[in-house]
């Protein structure tokens, strides 16, 4: 077996009643505002600002009824549902960056970056983490060495058994950050192992026939390595949760468990997210932003576009970039920032 297929409509059969309610009601709530975003766009004068008010009141309810959907399901966590009202202001703007047209590619891969400290921080730096202190010498050596001392999370229980699964290719530059951020709360500073799944979808389907294809020829993994551990998953955008619960599902078939499953995402969307959870019973999905919706593509509304072409730049259809190259193409910039990450996934794909 080289390919492995999962369709769209093999994951809505793990979707319950209330779940396909609350899908179709967030869809009826987004046609709504996409009506009024319309009318918002081509008014003038005084009906601008009408519908100006339409729309920011109609995206509010569209939180709030999230919010309320939402707040039974333990396995999903979205940061503006889970911590203080003081700082949503900053993952608001941070998300609108992320959504705006004019954002560069370079500018897009910063925000990508400071979203995935605070997801980091979301999933393991609570109040309820245990701490330890941290000495660090200084610089300064005049009149003698200096030291400092930091009180830092603990998470060397929760991540030093984790291997990263990085889901081709959108989701590779994510899997380094969170790696990353593992390596440096560690105490012994820990790099994580990673393990390299090449999956797609066909772009010429409409969502409800979509398939995602995961080719074991052009993926690079140890089995041995994946046994027993914590599966993180860190994908700037899950749509419909296809790409997740394909690869998954192939490990588990191949006699794999792991010891848990967190899915790090900058957006989701309550459908997919709902899939990921209901399909894989011991799933966290740990999420800066809820969107509603998506459209026939199975593309995210109102979305931020193809996440992977603007961190990565676009593949040419003829000559797609391999692994090494992809890594590469990050420039110096990034690939020293991630240098320990770089010799990892090295490891991985030369087998050296």
């Amino acid at each position: 077996m080289t390919r492995l297929i999962l369709r769209s409509m093999d994951l809505d059969a793990f979707l319950t009643d209330k779940d396909t309610q609350y899908i179709a009601r967030m869809d009826e709530l987004y046609r709504e505002a996409l009506e009024t975003s319309s009318l918002w766009e081509k008014a003038q004068g005084d009906q601008k600002d009408i519908h100006k008010e339409k729309l920011i009141s109609q995206f509010a309810g569209i939180g709030e009824e999230m919010r309320t959907m939402l707040s039974g399901e333990k396995q999903i966590h979205v940061y503006s549902f889970e911590t203080p009202q003081f700082i949503h202001g900053e993952v608001s703007r941070l998300v609108a960056k992320l959504r705006n047209r004019s954002t560069q590619d370079p500018e897009f891969v910063y925000y990508i970056q400071r979203a995935y400290e605070l997801l980091f921080n979301l999933a393991f730096g609570g109040e309820s983490h245990s701490k330890h202190h941290m000495i660090v010498r200084t610089p300064v050596d005049f009149p003698q060495s200096n030291y400092a001392v930091h009180k830092i999370p603990e998470i060397d229980s929760q991540t030093s058994d984790a291997v990263m699964c990085v889901m081709l290719r959108a989701a590779l530059l994510p899997s380094m950050i969170v790696s990353k951020e593992i390596q440096e709360y560690s105490q012994t500073g820990h790099v994580t192992p990673f393990a390299l799944f090449r999956i797609s979808r066909d772009e010429t389907k409409e969502e409800r026939d979509m398939a995602y294809v995961l080719d074991l020829k052009k993926s690079y993994f140890d089995l041995d390595t994946l046994n027993g551990k914590d599966w993180f998953f860190a994908d700037p955008m899950n749509a419909t949760g296809g790409s997740l619960v394909t690869v998954v599902r192939f490990l588990l078939d191949q006699g794999i468990k792991p010891r848990s499953i967190k899915f790090f995402n900058v957006l989701s969307v309550m459908k997919g997210s709902l899939r990921i959870v209901r399909a894989i019973e011991n799933a966290e999905i740990y999420t800066l932003w809820m969107d509603p919706a998506l459209n026939s593509k199975a593309y995210i509304l109102p979305g931020v576009g193809d996440a992977g072409d603007r961190i990565n730049g676009k593949d040419s259809h003829e000559y797609p970039r391999n692994i090494i190259q992809l890594i590469a193409d990050y420039g110096n910039r990034i690939t020293s920032l991630y240098r320990s990450q770089v010799r990892a996934i090295e490891k991985t794909v030369l087998g050296i």
